[in-house]
């Protein structure tokens, strides 16, 4: 586990939203408030997430979001490959950066927060290239930019995604714009089945989810319906594929923006690359929406 220091949070703050953000621990997303209401699932914290890959807050999935069909994908094989987490089924899970410690601090002002990670040599993972994770918030929103760099001979697979959970209650509901819901199986990896849905409106009380969806509307909202404010994740470029996971008793949704669908690097199905000294570029955004405070 990393030291105290190295865990330290960055925050950053604009109107009724502040945010913190810890370098040291993957750049995950440790905290989002709104009027000092905790908008993020916690779960185990960053003690968790660090000592065993417990994802809470806004974790990024790197470079792979979701699961693996195997420890092999084209010539690379993951046997070996220290930071290989894998699930109940014996699949390697959500990459390998989980509370990766370094991460470079490029700016840090009132309301930004810029880091890049050099990942020229990483096991598992061969092929050189820089990732930066640009963050910006304004007075309603919260957005995340991440950027890959090709800075080798080789071009770099991208099927990265984030895992933003977002703390939730029984009364919750969630529009979920139109789409197609895309079968998985027991596994929890795409048997090639699809059915298009409408538009609709979930009410979380009576939601177990653990569901892949493509063809998603332009550009990609969701929105959490709460009596006191509107939470919306939007997938403002380079998402075109979603996962939402809300399990039971755990009072939490994640709403996942994915570069790619599940098992990608396995099938290259979906799957963009960036050619040597190319940039690809993603970015989400999570706003609140909540009716103006009255002063007393």
């Amino acid at each position: 586990m990393a030291g105290i220091a190295d865990l330290a949070p960055l925050t950053i703050a604009a109107g009724d939203l502040a945010a913190a953000f810890i370098p040291g621990a993957g750049m995950v997303g440790a905290s989002l408030t709104h009027r000092g209401d905790e908008l993020l699932g916690q779960r185990g914290g960053v003690e968790a997430y660090v000592e065993r890959g417990s994802t809470f807050g806004i974790p990024l999935l790197y470079p792979w979001a979701n699961r693996l069909s195997g420890t092999r994908y084209g010539d690379v094989d993951l046997t070996d490959a220290p930071r290989v987490r894998l699930d109940p089924n014996g699949l390697p899970i959500h990459g390998l950066l989980h509370a990766w410690p370094d991460w470079q601090v490029l700016e840090h002002t009132d309301d930004r927060l810029r880091a890049r990670a050099d990942l020229t040599d990483l096991a598992g993972f061969p092929f050189p290239h820089a990732l930066e994770q640009h963050v910006h918030l304004t007075a309603a929103t919260l957005s995340i930019a991440t950027m890959v760099r090709a800075t080798g001979e080789a071009a770099v697979p991208v099927s990265f995604g984030y895992h933003p959970y977002l703390a939730t209650t029984d009364a919750d509901r969630l529009e979920v714009p139109a789409c197609t819901h895309v079968a998985l199986d027991d596994r929890g990896l795409p048997t090639g089945a699809t059915e298009a849905q409408p538009a609709r409106t979930i009410a979380l009380a009576d939601a177990e989810l653990d569901d892949l969806y493509t063809g998603l509307a332009h550009p990609p909202a969701f929105t959490l319906v709460r009596p006191e404010r509107r939470v919306t994740v939007t997938f403002d470029h380079g998402y075109p594929v979603a996962q939402l996971y809300h399990p039971p008793g755990q009072g939490l949704l994640a709403i996942e923006p994915m570069t790619a669908p599940t098992n990608a690097l396995v099938t290259r199905e979906g799957l963009q690359t960036v050619a040597p000294g190319g940039t690809f570029l993603a970015t989400f955004s999570i706003t609140v929406d909540a009716p103006p405070t009255i002063p007393s």
